[in-house]
């Protein structure tokens, strides 16, 4: 019987829509064309992907030598993502997944402390564990947006959604939550939906405690956009972008690997999604589909989108399919423009 890793080494092997997702957050594609035939066991994962990290490390460093600052921070956190896909590997709390996930910070705090962007670690409670964030600061912020990210991502894999926003003087703050990332990594915290529930009204508070006169916006992809239609129910929330928003009771077909890897870090294994049809939502909301999606079906987004209010926008993509993976980076444009509409 094979392993989950082993599962999710045969996928990454042979389907190339697997690295969809880490092709548009960073991930070379000469470094993917380099692994993909050799990927049978777990060393030759590691292994590379730690070269990976480490050539991008020491070219920030070259870069920052050179006093080319944005180059290397960029390549910190390129070699940061590196060390992450060995820490996301492992879908289960362990010595591995700590040992990677700890390079993978060191990265990202090199590239943050030479940012000209402040940035700030911060932390919630939630169900007597920690839950660990960054906040980033430019110096005149217009916004300010929670990013809301999927249950299988870490806040460090996103950090071109950072990039960004911050460009565009948007405050951006980003947890890790119950079954996710850092917090999972190091405090063991599985998902339920109860636990999201807390995290996302904790992290609307934490953030309107501190900027009470900055608008308040919500960016979700997934499950991630899930809750940030829950969020958006927030008086204190503006606005809220939701990206292939992830609709429980969908009768759907995932990837056994993918499965398995939720079940490692859900403890409710009923859903850790919010019930949508139950919420009173009257907030503006952006909603972004891509027409291929087969995790949640155009008539279910369909459905949702009627139950909006009126003041909404729908933007769909017929190439595109779930988290509208080529897109994203138009999604983020368009999102900021309508945000400060």
């Amino acid at each position: 019987m094979k392993t989950t890793i082993q599962k999710t080494l045969m996928t990454a092997r042979l389907f190339s829509g697997f690295w969809d997702r880490w092709s548009v957050h960073g991930v070379e594609d000469h470094v993917v064309s380099e692994i993909r035939p050799q990927l049978g066991n777990l060393e030759v994962w590691t292994d590379h992907f730690n070269k990976s990290g480490q050539l991008n490390e020491n070219l920030a460093h070259s870069f920052y030598e050179k006093h080319l600052v944005n180059e290397a921070e960029y390549y910190y956190r390129l070699s940061a993502l590196y060390y992450n896909l060995n820490q996301w590997i492992y879908p289960k709390q362990n010595d591995d997944k700590t040992y990677w996930f700890q390079k993978c910070l060191i990265s990202i705090r090199k590239a943050d402390a030479i940012s000209s962007i402040d940035t700030r670690y911060v932390s919630i409670e939630i169900s007597n564990h920690t839950c660990f964030g960054r906040v980033r600061l430019p110096a005149n912020p217009v916004g300010c947006i929670i990013i809301v990210n999927p249950i299988d991502s870490s806040k460090e894999e996103l950090f071109k959604y950072e990039m960004d926003f911050i460009r565009q003087n948007f405050i951006t703050i980003s947890f890790d939550g119950p079954g996710q990332g850092e917090t999972y990594t190091f405090q063991g915290l599985k998902a339920t939906q109860k636990r999201w529930m807390d995290f996302t009204d904790t992290v609307i508070e934490y953030a309107w405690s501190f900027f009470p006169d900055i608008p308040l916006y919500l960016f979700g992809t997934s499950s991630g956009a899930s809750w940030a239609i829950y969020g958006s129910c927030n008086p204190k929330v503006t606005k809220a972008v939701a990206v292939s928003p992830a609709i429980r009771s969908e009768g759907i077909d995932l990837p056994a690997y993918f499965i398995e890897r939720m079940n490692s870090v859900i403890e409710d294994k009923e859903t850790i999604l919010p019930n949508l049809h139950q919420l009173n939502i009257h907030k503006p909301i952006f909603m972004f589909h891509g027409a291929l999606d087969v995790m949640t079906s155009s008539k279910t987004i369909y459905n949702l989108y009627d139950r909006l209010p009126s003041d909404k926008k729908f933007l769909e993509y017929e190439g595109e399919g779930h988290c509208c993976n080529y897109k994203l980076e138009k999604i983020r444009k368009l999102s900021m423009m309508w945000y400060l509409e």
